[in-house]
């Protein structure tokens, strides 16, 4: 009977993390591989993990870097709209992509290869010194950063989802967490990033293969856009306008 009891509180505690996060919404996440799902990420963030991860040393980051050129440019910028730029990124942002890559809680084959020769210190050292990088021109890069929208129809979609969420979809507006000029410290970076790459990552987090987000922020919400907000959202970031404040032309 004990077991059984047992059995039926986690079926319970289950249940009801399976639950929307957003209110009324039709949460409709497909995951991959729910071993990897139930635990989103290693990293927790305490006094000891944030002083691991803004502890790197800039310079020996820049010639670890070196391995990192060909995908992500010499400056930080890649040439390649589908791989993220990463000149100016937060390097906490940086560190626990790696960690997550490196224990394979975010899903690449490329990149977890990579990661899993990387030593915590060499993710914080790598975190330093993009962090420093500029995210002005430079003639040494060959950035694919920004791209022209497609439809200009697309900015004003994209305005009203950053600037104001939906909220008969329990969407909450993107700079709440991006900041109204797509950055903030610890969260991801969105003022110089490549469209084909917000949007596969948007497409991922819908159909639970990333899932590496924790208390299924970014799921809830990518599960819940259209294809069209999606593209809007990726093309309007892709285009630099994550550096305007988004309300001006939500209307």
């Amino acid at each position: 009977m004990a077991r059984n009891k047992r059995r039926w509180l986690w079926a319970c505690c289950a249940a009801a993390l399976a639950l929307p996060v957003a209110s009324g919404a039709a949460f409709r996440i497909k995951v991959m591989d729910s071993s990897r799902a139930h635990v989103p990420s290693n990293v927790a963030w305490t006094s000891e993990t944030i002083r691991e991860a803004n502890g790197g040393d800039a310079l020996r980051g820049l010639l670890i870097s070196r391995r990192c050129e060909r995908c992500h440019g010499q400056e930080g910028f890649s040439p390649s709209p589908s791989i993220p730029n990463l000149a100016s990124m937060n390097s906490l942002v940086i560190w626990k992509q790696l960690e997550d890559f490196r224990t394979g809680k975010r899903v690449s084959e490329v990149m977890e290869r990579i990661a899993g020769a990387l030593s915590p210190q060499d993710s914080a050292d790598l975190g330093a010194y993009y962090s420093l990088l500029p995210n002005s021109p430079d003639p040494m890069d060959s950035r694919s950063f920004p791209e022209p929208i497609s439809n200009a129809a697309l900015l004003g979609v994209a305005a009203r989802l950053i600037s104001l969420g939906d909220g008969h979809r329990g969407i909450p507006p993107c700079q709440a967490c991006h900041g109204p000029v797509a950055y903030v410290l610890g969260a991801p970076s969105l003022t110089t990033q490549n469209s084909d790459y917000i949007l596969r990552e948007l497409e991922q987090f819908s159909e639970g293969s990333r899932a590496n987000d924790i208390n299924l922020r970014m799921r809830s919400i990518a599960s819940q856009l259209t294809d069209d907000e999606k593209q809007a959202l990726a093309e309007y970031y892709g285009a630099g306008r994550g550096n305007l404040p988004a309300a001006a032309i939500s209307k």
